[in-house]
């Protein structure tokens, strides 16, 4: 392999993980998601292996966004968890469950806005391919050809159609018609926005077709997560009304879905502190 020659790996039109040769015995290997939360690529010598940080501005631009988005999800999730189980166990109360669910959201709201911050504003790879720089600050970019920018974006639009159902959740005296499409349609609507973009995570940490890796904590994270977006669908299948009934489906479904999916998500975000960037040194 020449000196500008790389290996490119990924799914599709999304590359995950590039390997370019800088030296005759060293590489270095740039992967999406260990760039924009560890702000980190590996470099290669031979038998050696050292990881090579961003700066320091750049690290600490992604500290406080990682520390952002592991809390507010996890916060979130544990609002939803609390939300269900008032639901489920407490006084039946709509609007009490309502009003938890709806804060809860805004936390989800923040959390996913703040992952895309971090997509955004990641180092990139430098001129000679062994580096990270860090760039200006960006509050917004569009990058669909990038599955790390295309995951938190369909994530951020997940958690904004959820917003969608959680506010029209206060509106009182709906027919069934009414209920199905301004509140059960948005939920459908936005677990499946949360199960591609938790699909899409699973694809950049496995680096082509979907695979166990065990040893990776990106992958674990992006694995809860999805576990957790598939109980929210259930849930959210469970919560539709019967036009012919006038009830749900299943209300203890809908509240368990909600509860055990909102843990994953609360699990999810404790993980999230421990994937954090790493001290600015350089081998």
């Amino acid at each position: 392999m020449s000196q500008t020659e790389e290996r490119a790996e990924g799914a599709g039109p999304f590359t995950t993980r590039l390997t370019h040769r800088l030296t005759a015995d060293v590489t270095s290997v740039w992967e999406s998601r260990t760039a924009r939360k560890r702000g980190a690529l590996t470099i290669r010598r031979d038998a050696t292996v050292a990881t090579r940080h961003a700066d320091a501005q750049g690290l600490r631009r992604l500290r406080i966004l990682n520390t952002v988005v592991a809390t507010a999800f996890t916060i979130g999730g544990a609002l939803f968890v609390l939300g269900a189980a008032v639901s489920q166990f407490g006084s039946g109360n709509p609007l009490e469950s309502a009003t938890i669910y709806f804060v809860g959201g805004l936390f989800f709201n923040t959390g996913a806005y703040a992952s895309m911050l971090q997509t955004v504003n990641a180092p990139r790879r430098g001129g000679d391919a062994g580096t990270l720089e860090t760039r200006r600050w960006r509050w917004w970019s569009y990058e669909p050809l990038q599955i790390d920018w295309l995951t938190t974006f369909v994530l951020f639009v997940g958690t904004l159609e959820f917003g969608i159902n959680l506010l029209d959740s206060f509106l009182q005296g709906l027919t069934v018609q009414q209920t199905n499409r301004l509140i059960w349609a948005p939920d459908i609507i936005g677990c499946l926005l949360f199960l591609v973009s938790g699909h899409l995570a699973l694809v950049e940490v496995s680096h082509g077709p979907l695979r166990l890796r065990p040893r990776d904590l990106g992958w674990w994270i992006a694995a809860v997560n999805q576990l957790g977006s598939a109980l929210f669908m259930v849930s959210a299948v469970a919560d539709f009304t019967n036009p012919r009934t006038g009830t749900q489906v299943n209300v203890a479904v809908t509240n368990w879905g909600t509860l055990t999916g909102a843990a994953c998500f609360v699990a999810g975000g404790v993980l999230q502190y421990f994937e954090h960037p790493g001290p600015s040194e350089r081998p």
